[in-house]
Formats: structure tokens, sequence, C-alpha cells
């Protein structure tokens, strides 16, 4: 009997100190995301993601910050020409949030400023995915496809949006230029055999 309640009482004690320890965390995590939100207001993004990267392992409730600030980051990167830096944050912006499609869209930004339409039409294709009904993000595959030279595809994306919105401009002026393109890209139908001339008898 004494076993036993010597076995409970360290099972209670252990289960307190968790506890305690658990607050504890919360507690420091805020501190951090406190530091975090200060740093952000002065526009210090290192430090910023890097109070918001220490909240997040402590509390993963911080993880939403961590995510925002590493994008004001790729944003400030993107200001100053830096693609790649900008790119990396939005990658790891990514993996802390990876169901936010506004993300996905401004890494396709960057990655169409560096000319690499392949990732950004793979982006713009991920933020459909996470929200079918962003008429934006429609518009913007469809223009990539269209500076591709991918008439069809950029013409299902202008009749996607025209379903949408049936008055949208962008769209129905994209639609008037790439019917111009298929029917000046159209070959023109083999012209009929002449017939032979009639032997006279």
């Amino acid at each position: 009997m004494k076993s036993f309640s010597l076995f409970c009482l360290i099972g209670a004690l252990a289960f307190c100190f968790s506890d305690f320890a658990y607050g504890q965390g919360k507690a420091e995590a805020a501190k951090f995301a406190r530091q975090g939100a200060e740093a952000a207001k002065n526009q210090d993004w290192e430090q910023a993601v890097e109070a918001y990267q220490k909240a997040a392992e402590l509390d993963p409730k911080n993880a939403p910050n961590l995510a925002a600030v590493l994008q004001q980051r790729a944003v400030a990167y993107t200001s100053e020409q830096k693609y790649p830096e900008a790119i990396a944050d939005f990658n790891e912006a990514i993996k802390v949030a990876p169901n936010d499609a506004g993300i996905y869209e401004r890494r396709a930004y960057v990655e169409m400023r560096i000319n690499d339409l392949d990732k950004a039409l793979a982006d713009y294709s991920e933020a459909i995915k996470l929200k079918p009904n962003e008429v934006r993000y429609y518009l913007l595959r469809s223009y990539i496809y269209e500076t591709k030279g991918d008439i069809k595809n950029s013409m299902a994306d202008t009749e996607k949006v025209l379903k949408m919105q049936k008055g949208n401009a962008e769209a129905k002026s994209r639609k008037e230029r790439l019917l111009k393109i298929q029917s000046l890209s159209a070959p023109t139908p083999a012209a009929s055999p002449v017939p032979a001339a009639s032997k006279s008898p």
C-alpha cells in the first residue's frame, strides 16, 4: 500500500512539474513573441524572425506570427532585389504555414521577377488548389501561360475567369488577344487540286 501511495505521489509530482514547465515555456514563448512584434514594428527583420522562431519552438501557436514575419522580411528582400533571400524566406514560411495560398502567390511574384516562369506556374497552381475561387490567381497563371506561348492553357484559365466574373475586363481583353493569336497560327487549308483539263476527243 505504501509503495502504491509513493508511486502515485511521484506520478502526481511529475505531472505538476511538466505542467509547470509547459506554463514556463508558454510564458517564455510570449516573451519572445513580444520581442518579435517589437522588432517587426521597427522593421528589424533579422531580430523579428529570430524571436518568433524561438517563440514558435516553445509554443506552436506562434507559428502564424513566424510565417507572417518571414513574409515581411521576404518582401523587404524583394524591394532590395535580393531575390534568392526572398525566395528562401518564402520557402521557410511555406514550411510553417503550408496551407496559406498567399505565400505561394508572393513567392510566384518573385519567381516571375527572375523569369523562373515554370516555378511561378507551379506556385499559382498550388494557390489555386488552396483557393479555387480566387480570380486573381487564374488571371496571373493565364498571363504566364500566354508569356510562355501556351495559348491553350492561357485560354482555359481565361475562360474560367469569365465563368466566375463575366465582365472581367482583363480576361475579356486577353481572350480577344488569344483568339487573334489562334487565328493567325491556324494552319491554312490546303488548296484543292486543280482539276485536270479534259482531253478533247
